[in-house]
């Protein structure tokens, strides 16, 4: 059995010395709410009637931050779902899911896709829950949303950001 204070190898860790220890990055959830919630049944009751073709289901996800201050930062995971096109939609949910992180020791070059990515990725479970009991509430069966990549994601907006940038400075010539 290995004496307390090795490193498992029978021999002792080395004791950081003074100056190089480097604190590791750090995420805290500090609170976690539901901003905004709103479900929508417009044909009902007729809505609730059998129909041989399963409607269209449309979801989109958007993620923003803003910081509180210099260690908080708010995060916002909004879901849209619709099931049905047009005159035809049989549901539609809204959720816009919020949460207070606390984040420490992040380099600035990764914070920004770290809170992008790391903070929503803790958020979906939630919202993805919220999701489906309201949709079960509204008389449906749960609507049971897949995983979310939000690196690609991340990486999605970040491209579509460049690109409309590069659009913008294509329109105005003589604009430095």
């Amino acid at each position: 059995m290995a004496d307390q204070g090795t490193n498992g190898e029978g021999t002792a860790a080395a004791a950081p010395q003074e100056g190089q220890q480097q604190a590791a990055p750090s995420i805290n959830v500090v609170g976690q709410y539901i901003k905004d919630l709103s479900f929508e049944n417009p044909r009902a009751p007729n809505s609730f009637q059998r129909s041989e073709k399963t409607p269209p289901l449309n979801v989109t996800v958007n993620v923003g931050a803003k910081p509180i201050n210099e260690t908080d930062v708010e995060v916002e995971l909004k879901i849209d779902a619709k099931a049905g096109e047009g005159e035809e939609v049989m549901f539609a949910v809204e959720l816009l899911y919020g949460g207070i992180f606390r984040v420490r020791n992040v380099p600035q070059q990764q914070l920004h896709p770290f809170i992008l990515i790391e903070c929503p990725r803790l958020l979906f479970p939630y919202a993805r829950q919220i999701i489906s009991e309201t949709v079960a509430a509204g008389g449906f069966p749960p609507l049971m949303l897949d995983p979310i990549d939000f690196v690609s994601l991340y990486r999605q907006r970040q491209q579509q950001a460049q690109a409309a940038q590069a659009a913008q400075g294509g329109q105005t010539p003589g604009q430095a």
